[in-house]
């Protein structure tokens, strides 16, 4: 199958900050690739070499067969990006500002005209067509930017961080929207900390921290490196959560933990599960709930890394 994306070594360093060492990525065409990190991973960086917008330090990177570097022109002319914050003129109103990237590109007026109205369309924003950008709401802003961002109908886009700090439906919105242009061909890079949001959208996944791919694969095959299944308890009394540790470590040598409530047990099939609760029955632990679950992405990052994708408070670029 043809990649859309392939990255092989690449690097790149701010001053003494080392923000790539040695990436390698690759997505095939029509596909979605999830690059998955806390902030200060790297992620940004690798999004704006891609884009043609920073030069690697080292390393090749090449956007359907074409190089960043060489072929930066071409690049663009094929791609869409949409970053952290909202890349819109706040004073001119949702069609204005469609319109005009529309012109930028190329487009008479009528056709930048028909453009903006099918995006408007498409998007969700008719009712505010005519209302300044700068008035509306963050999920609407970012539904605009999109929108922006595929003026051209990209083959390629690149999300960064889109749904940082969008409520839940604003973010599944999005999610729907990233959904048909997929369906439509469009390969698309997306850099997340949200765990949920790689796990629904990606084919595959590259985990990055510290500027290097710790791990890669789809969804399934990377919640299959922590192994098993999981056990989830949560007790009618918090206080009893300590029990619930010790009863499953007891029962199967389990590396049991406390977490949002829950106790959490790694079981590696369902009779160890089955096992677990028995003990706890006998012991005489009322549960609120409980339940058996693949392990989460969430967990596979703690696993790979020591800590949650959140808690990594690296600097990525210190110069742009």
């Amino acid at each position: 199958m043809r990649h859309a994306i392939e990255v092989r070594g690449l690097v790149k360093a701010f001053g003494d900050v080392r923000a790539l060492d040695g990436v390698d990525l690759t997505a095939p065409a029509g596909s979605v690739l999830g690059v998955l990190g806390p902030n200060g991973a790297g992620k940004t960086t690798a999004v704006r070499i891609l884009s043609t917008l920073t030069h690697p330090d080292a390393g090749t990177a090449r956007v359907l067969g074409l190089d960043v570097v060489a072929k930066a022109d071409e690049v663009r002319d094929r791609i869409g990006l949409t970053g952290q914050y909202a890349g819109l003129d706040e004073n001119l109103t949702g069609e204005q500002n469609l319109v005009l990237i529309a012109r930028l590109l190329g487009a008479s007026r009528p056709q930048a005209k028909a453009r903006a109205a099918e995006l408007l369309e498409r998007f969700d924003l008719v009712h505010a067509a005519s209302r300044p950008a700068g008035k509306y709401s963050g999920g609407m802003r970012r539904r605009l930017d999109l929108a922006a961002s595929v003026v051209r109908r990209p083959e390629v886009l690149f999300l960064d961080e889109p749904t940082t700090g969008l409520d839940p439906k604003s973010r599944g919105g999005l999610w729907d929207v990233v959904r048909d242009l997929v369906a439509e061909g469009t390969t698309v890079l997306l850099t997340t900390q949200y765990l949920e949001e790689a796990d629904q959208l990606a084919d595959s996944i590259a985990v990055i921290d510290a500027g290097r791919v710790i791990a890669s694969g789809a969804p399934a095959e990377l919640k299959r490196m922590v192994g098993g299944l999981v056990l989830r308890m949560r007790p009618v009394r918090p206080e009893a959560l300590p029990q619930l540790v010790v009863l499953a470590d007891g029962t199967i040598g389990a590396a049991a933990k406390i977490e949002e409530g829950e106790a959490v047990v790694p079981v590696a099939h369902a009779g160890e599960a089955t096992a677990v609760m028995s003990r706890v029955t006998q012991a005489g632990v009322d549960l609120a709930s409980f339940g058996l679950d693949e392990p989460t992405l969430d967990e596979v990052f703690l696993t790979l890394t020591g800590h949650r994708a959140e808690s990594n408070d690296e600097k990525e670029e210190v110069a742009a």
